[in-house]
């Protein structure tokens, strides 16, 4: 048993995730070889046995690692703003909040009255206009009540991420 922190897991997933490429390069490398013929072939230096046993032990540490971070992430709350949360739920609240901010963003920069580009219609003798139908402050005070509230969020997890240690079997 080892106790780590979220940010420790992580950059010990990437360092795996690394390790297993190195495997898996192994075995694109010399799993085949071409030779000629009328030559002697070199052979690379290569055994299935163990590149599939290291690739087999990368993967177990991984499901561990990750099993790990996911009990710890459904387990332990957080406050946020007042409001405690697991992490798993700030992550989903997170991913919503995102998107509504990315419409949000689109939604600001509108024009309040934008001549519609009639190059793939038929040429009308009156120019079309779209129009924003919506209060542009009230869209622009949520665009940063939002990006307030994910920034808050994401600091509370960054903390948590740097100082929280739970225990992994590895």
């Amino acid at each position: 048993m080892e106790k780590m922190t979220s940010a420790c897991a992580s950059k010990m997933l990437r360092k795996l995730e690394e390790d297993k490429l190195y495997w898996l390069g192994k075995e694109a490398d010399g799993s085949t070889y071409i030779a000629a013929t009328d030559e002697e072939p070199v052979i690379p230096d290569y055994d299935y046995a163990t590149v599939a046993q290291k690739i087999a032990e990368i993967d177990a540490k991984v499901v561990i690692l990750k099993h790990s971070i996911n009990v710890n992430n459904v387990r332990n709350r957080i406050d946020v703003g007042g409001r405690e949360m697991t992490i798993d739920e700030i992550l989903v609240v997170m991913a919503q909040l995102n998107k509504r901010k990315f419409i949000l963003d689109r939604m600001r920069k509108n024009e309040p009255m934008h001549r519609i580009n009639s190059a793939y219609m038929p040429r009308k003798a009156a120019p079309e206009y779209q129009y924003i139908n919506y209060d542009m402050e009230l869209v622009e005070s949520e665009y940063e009540r939002i990006d307030s509230q994910i920034s808050q969020m994401q600091m509370a997890l960054d903390k948590y991420n740097q100082t929280f240690e739970f225990e992994v079997d590895i």
